[in-house]
């Protein structure tokens, strides 16, 4: 069967569409571009990327996102304010009602892969109610080759209609906007907002539930760099941490910057075609990778112009803080393509500790990288929102515990075996966040030095450095580091007051024991003794 728009509605039968008022399938990056003009859904930049608005969702609405509770899912779904129940019934309705809603619109439908790995690929059906989605969907997931038969079954389908708001009442969603993960029926339904993040992290979801759980396969919310040797690195980090500017390296090759898989005999793969960045305070000398992939075929979500020009300014901040671009990847010069790498030879876990008690470097074993792992900690400082005033802990399972279906314990697990499977992979615990005392009295650690670190430990010149055991936390911290100052690699020595830093570090334990409290039942002794000796804190 030919790609042609004569066939496309009846590759949407199976989803339930008998009719359409026109069905565009697989259209250029420059047709979409032109209908979403023809739309009004955005206008052109200087640099002819397209900037549209998300409307009133700027970000994805977590406590909105459901999954269909089935037999399928019923047992190995780790339920609760994370992966919120749905009843098959709810969602058969709703996706009924959906399907009436598109009937007299124009539909855009996209055929693509998620994962760049053959073995390990989804085929995808998606239909977009807007232009400008479909875009974001050709530049976010993997695209088949100019001519490639895509007139398959999909293994998994989105319907976003943004247009369309749900009746809590009647339908059984908590607001009239909705995310909702199918996995006997296959398919995604997202309604009642414009946020295109929303299909990127379904499918990140999906990928999240079918790998671990089917294909023995660990998935990973991370960005992952390839050096000219073939040696593979793996960044994790929360918001804020520098996972994006200490994973693009000039001198080192993109897998991706958010996503991948590493599968258990063909190393690592990217699950995207695509990057999601965000864009505040963007400039050239800080992103220059970034900034000149910000153009024609590229989309910049509720951003704003200079006054009087069609130049972006990347500063305002009067829609959102999250403000973002989604391109695809060869927009990179440095982008690997095909995105797959052999199995990682480093991971960094990366965290702004704004309490200063973490090592700027250490090196875990593997129940200290399975329980920091599972901890994702990283902090949040004064002024970053309101009420904030001194240093709070967040903690994200795995760096990403609101995408996770699974129970965390099973990616720790699996993150466990395979440092197993590959011994001489070296698990890495950076601290990018504050020296010498907590925010407010000790200083950022510098951009340079946390360089010189990673440089170092991807160059394996830290292999024949001594270590010292951290004495709270257990981790292995380096006595000396190429092109670092010595005296900031052991934190308490930074302190002027040696006994604040001893109290801190002890409470700073306390709240990683507290955090796991609610995992302890599930996880396994060599998870928990990579556990800080909160004892021995109190008695330094």
């Amino acid at each position: 069967m030919q790609n042609t728009a004569a066939n496309a509605l009846d590759r949407l039968a199976p989803l339930g569409f008998t009719q359409a008022a026109q069905v565009h399938l697989n259209l250029t990056p420059a047709e979409l571009v032109e209908h979403a003009l023809r739309n009004g859904e955005g206008t052109l930049t200087d640099t002819g990327a397209l900037m549209a608005d998300t409307g009133k969702f700027t970000g994805r609405s977590p406590k909105d996102r459901f999954v269909v509770q089935d037999e399928n899912t019923q047992d190995s779904v780790w339920w609760g304010d994370i992966n919120i129940p749905f009843s098959p019934e709810k969602f058969d309705q709703l996706h009924a009602k959906m399907v009436q809603y598109l009937a007299d619109k124009e539909l855009y439908v996209r055929e693509a892969y998620a994962g760049a790995n053959p073995d390990y690929q989804l085929k995808l059906r998606v239909v977009n109610e807007q232009a400008w989605h479909n875009l974001f969907c050709y530049n976010m997931f993997l695209r088949p080759e100019a001519g490639a038969d895509t007139s398959w079954t999909p293994d998994f389908s989105i319907i976003c209609a943004p247009g369309f708001e749900a009746d809590p009442a009647v339908d059984g969603t908590r607001q009239p906007n909705f995310a909702i993960l199918n996995f006997t029926k296959k398919m995604i339904l997202i309604g009642g907002t414009g946020y295109a993040g929303e299909m990127k992290k379904g499918i990140f979801g999906v990928l999240n539930y079918l790998l671990p759980h089917e294909k023995n396969t660990l998935s990973m919310h991370c960005s992952a760099n390839v050096g000219a040797q073939g040696d593979t690195a793996v960044f994790f980090g929360l918001s804020g941490t520098g996972k994006t500017t200490l994973s693009a390296d000039p001198n080192r090759g993109l897998i991706g910057d958010d996503e991948h898989g590493w599968t258990p005999d063909a190393g690592i793969f990217n699950f995207e075609g695509g990057c999601y960045a965000k864009v505040i305070d963007l400039s050239r000398e800080k992103e220059p990778q970034i900034w000149d992939a910000i153009r024609f075929g590229a989309i910049v979500e509720n951003t704003r112009f200079v006054p009087g020009t069609h130049t972006v300014d990347y500063a305002n901040k009067s829609v959102t803080e999250n403000t973002r671009t989604a391109y695809p990847i060869n927009f990179i010069d440095n982008a690997i393509e095909p995105s797959v790498a052999d199995a990682p030879k480093n991971i960094f876990f990366l965290t702004a500790d704004a309490f200063g008690v973490l090592p700027p470097i250490s090196k875990l074993d593997k129940s200290h990288a399975m329980y920091h792992f599972m901890s994702g900690y990283t902090a949040k400082v004064a002024g970053t929102e309101m009420g904030v005033t001194e240093p709070q802990t967040t903690f994200s399972a795995c760096f990403g515990a609101v995408f996770l279906p699974l129970h965390p314990t099973k990616y720790a697990e699996m993150l466990g075996q395979k440092m197993d499977e590959n011994p001489d992979v070296n698990v890495w615990l950076i601290n990018t966040g504050w020296s010498g005392g907590s925010y407010g009295v000790g200083s950022r650690m510098k951009l340079g030095y946390t360089r010189a670190m990673i440089t170092a430990a991807l160059n394996g010149e830290l292999n024949d450095v001594t270590f010292t055991k951290h004495p709270i936390f257990g981790v292995a911290v380096p006595a000396t580091v190429p092109n670092v100052p010595t005296e900031i690699l052991d934190p308490r020595n930074t302190w002027a007051d040696k006994e604040a830093y001893d109290k801190t570090a002890s409470s700073l334990a306390d709240k990683f024991v507290a955090n796991f409290k609610k995992y302890a039942d599930f996880a396994n002794e060599e998870i928990l003794a990579g556990a800080p000796k909160v004892a021995v804190a109190a008695s330094v």
